[in-house]
């Protein structure tokens, strides 16, 4: 009820783009999981032609994050973000109607540019929206966009028993519903002037070393927040020797989110400086690989349900604290990103802290697949959970190290709601 009540306190514009990202994490978890599969078993590619249908995708979107934030300064973050919807509907319908090359490409590209877009514009619109309820906004972005990916995966394993393709229109059409819905009911944010050229202001926001060592420290809470989608659940599968296992991880981490996510953003947001929260989060996320690293030893197919409780149960564990250093780090991190920089150029420092840590997270998540993989062929199964702990630990420190030297804001920036 009190999530419930602290929705409707914001403004509809808010409220919007909560549903919003409801929506596009369910539209993209409904499709993206499964798009591999799709690729190689219904139309026969290569895994080197899938690694490339895939990498073009990560790409567009990693690669273009800094170009969506400065379209959202300058062209107004509600037409940019109804474009970026626009462009995936087209893209994941070019998914479910093609199947050659080109145009598996070409659908790549689009879905890639339509995140770059939306991403940092959304982020940019609620932060300036919200004024000084910017971590209490965050925290319920949270909380629904958790939901979404949960949603998302359950709903595309039922369409699958369908086909790919029926998945695959089911999420253009949560995109086109998206895209019609922001166009009627998303109020227009005039843009203000930058004062800069294009160039101008990349190389302020460049040049900003506070911003980018900050956006560097996060590179653990980014690659952590995968495993959720990589090393956790393959773990559960290992654990029970059931596929359907992974749907726990998901299942756990959204019942967390919707019963502690804004209870402790709220009660901590008055409670010490930020970065005592986010290395206290980023600390409980490393930490959180301890708990399946203790059983990782325990190999084979489980001996019944007494066999595999013990390993399940770490799992969850781990998978419990994850969310909750999630949960304490990620609103206070996004509630200082427009802190750095003046407020005309909040998109720019949103998209140029999602392309600078999507990347690095890129090689960490290359790094985690590499300690699986390592660990599986030398019988050293704790080796992904050990990298696991060094990320979230060496992110921390690299925090702390911030705030000791006074490089992080004093206080968020205070920019006024608008009605």
């Amino acid at each position: 009820m009190r999530t419930w009540h602290e929705i409707r306190a914001f403004p509809p514009a808010i409220r919007l783009l909560l549903v919003n990202q409801l929506g596009v994490n369910t539209g993209f978890y409904l499709l993206v999981p499964y798009l591999a599969l799709h690729l190689t078993e219904d139309l026969g590619m290569s895994a080197a032609v899938v690694g490339i249908v895939l990498g073009v995708r990560n790409l567009s979107q990693q690669g273009l994050f800094l170009i969506g934030g400065t379209a959202s300064d300058r062209l107004g973050a509600r037409g940019v973000i109804i474009a970026g919807c626009a462009l995936r509907t087209v893209g994941f319908g070019l998914f479910a109607l093609g199947d050659g090359l080109p145009v598996l490409l070409a659908a790549s590209v689009l879905s890639g540019l339509a995140g770059a877009l939306f991403n940092p514009a959304v982020r940019a619109y609620l932060a300036l929206e919200a004024g000084e309820r910017k971590a209490e906004a965050f925290a319920l972005f949270n909380v629904f966009a958790t939901t979404g990916a949960l949603i998302g995966p359950l709903l595309g394993s039922a369409l699958l028993l369908v086909d790919f393709r029926a998945s695959a229109l089911t999420a253009a059409g949560i995109f086109a519903v998206l895209t019609a819905a922001q166009a009627l009911v998303l109020p227009a944010r005039p843009a203000a002037p930058t004062g800069n050229s294009v160039l101008g202001d990349w190389r302020e926001a460049v040049r900003d070393r506070r911003f980018l060592a900050f956006a560097l420290a996060m590179v653990g809470m980014f690659t952590l927040e995968n495993q959720l989608y990589l090393l956790l659940p393959d773990a559960a599968r290992r654990a029970t020797g059931w596929d359907g296992a992974a749907g726990l991880v998901f299942l756990t981490g959204t019942l967390a989110n919707l019963a502690l996510q804004l209870r402790l953003t709220t009660a901590l947001k008055k409670r010490g400086p930020r970065a005592r929260w986010i290395g206290t989060g980023l600390v409980l996320m490393g930490l959180s690989f301890v708990p399946p690293m203790a059983v990782s030893g325990h190999g084979g197919t489980p001996d019944g349900l007494a066999g595999a409780a013990p390993r399940v149960l770490a799992v969850l564990a781990g998978v419990l604290l994850l969310h909750l250093g999630t949960m304490l780090a990620q609103p206070f991190v996004m509630e200082l990103i427009p802190a750095f920089g003046r407020t005309e150029l909040t998109g720019t420092y949103f998209g140029l802290f999602y392309a600078v840590s999507g990347i690095a997270a890129a090689v960490g998540n290359a790094l985690v697949g590499w300690a699986m993989d390592t660990g599986h062929r030398t019988d050293a199964s704790w080796l992904p959970w050990a990298c696991c702990l060094a990320f979230g630990l060496a992110s921390a420190a690299g925090l702390a190290l911030l705030h000791r030297r006074g490089a992080l804001p004093a206080r968020p920036a205070a920019v006024p709601a608008t009605t």
